[in-house]
């Protein structure tokens, strides 16, 4: 076995879709049986690397709302204590598939944990001026009259809005580096991570929801990672998408990339976070970066599936 301080780092960052699929409730079954087949490939990849895994908590986060709404007797926590109960919540799942996956393999054992992870902001970033993000439930004129929060008009109704600021930073990242240096296999920064100011030595959360694969950019940056994969819900990066020219492509520059994203080829709430997120981290120095799909996981790490964002 190659040994451990010899092993390159890959960090895959998983969608939200990992989980909860489209048309399923979100059930706890669907979402460990969902789970399986990445996971499974994560485990055969951690023979060969050391393993950071982010993910995506939308569906989660959004539950959890809900179930506020419908109990008014219980005190509503703010939005940065509900990230933190996904990532519990979620990385508890995604550690115990995993360990049933990697006994499945009989290998040596390995140690895994799950972190809350905070995830450092600017207080003055623009997006807390000009609030963009959607979450939670879909509320009527009715309803949105009375209600404290901004709010944004979508084709189903009104959502509250919050902001989506740029991390600066994950305070974590010295723990998470040591971990891998130990060969743990690490899950953190769920959701984008948990947002928070510095006041003074400490710091303070704020209502705002971070780009999951943009934060995943910041860790992997911030702890040397080497390969980053973006897994989701299509199999690379498309031209087109959606239309009858619609083209997937198999090498992006990133050049190329940063037009495409100027042009509006990518759209702003899904495609457009993983291209940027790939092209920060392979112009901070990373050596790949690949959007796959979620059941081609390991072919993207070998090179034969997704989308490459390379340097030029």
């Amino acid at each position: 076995m190659t040994p451990t301080k010899d092993k390159d780092i890959l960090l895959v960052a998983l969608g939200g879709n990992a989980l909860i699929r489209d048309g399923q409730r979100g059930t706890a079954r669907e979402q460990f049986d969902n789970l399986a087949g990445p996971m499974r490939q994560v485990a055969r990849l951690s023979e060969d690397y050391r393993v950071v895994i982010t993910h995506g908590n939308g569906p989660q986060v959004g539950n959890l709302l809900l179930q506020q709404e419908c109990c008014r007797e219980v005190p509503a926590m703010p939005l940065e204590v509900l990230v933190a109960q996904t990532q519990g919540q979620i990385g508890y799942m995604i550690e115990s598939t995993l360990e049933g996956q990697l006994a499945s393999l009989k290998g040596r054992r390995r140690h895994l944990v799950s972190l809350i992870s905070y995830v450092m902001v600017d207080e003055h970033d623009p997006a807390f001026r000009e609030p963009t993000k959607p979450i939670g439930p879909v509320y009527s004129d009715e309803q949105a009259a009375h209600l404290p929060w901004p709010l944004m008009r979508t084709p189903k109704g009104y959502r509250r809005v919050v902001a989506s600021p740029q991390p600066l930073a994950i305070v974590e990242k010295e723990e998470i580096r040591r971990l891998l240096g130990m060969d743990f296999i690490v899950i953190c920064c769920g959701g984008g991570g948990i947002p928070v100011i510095r006041e003074g030595r400490a710091f303070h959360g704020v209502d705002a929801v971070i780009d999951k694969d943009l934060a995943s950019a910041c860790l992997a940056s911030g702890v040397g990672v080497d390969i980053l994969v973006i897994a989701t819900d299509v199999p690379g990066v498309a031209l087109g998408f959606g239309t009858t020219a619609e083209r997937f492509l198999t090498v992006l520059p990133a050049s190329e990339a940063l037009r495409y994203l100027e042009d509006g080829q990518f759209a702003p709430g899904s495609m457009g976070p993983k291209v940027e997120a790939a092209v920060r981290f392979i112009r901070a120095g990373g050596r790949e970066a690949v959007i796959c799909h979620l059941d081609d996981i390991e072919a993207a790490v070998a090179g034969t599936a997704g989308t490459a964002v390379v340097h030029g």
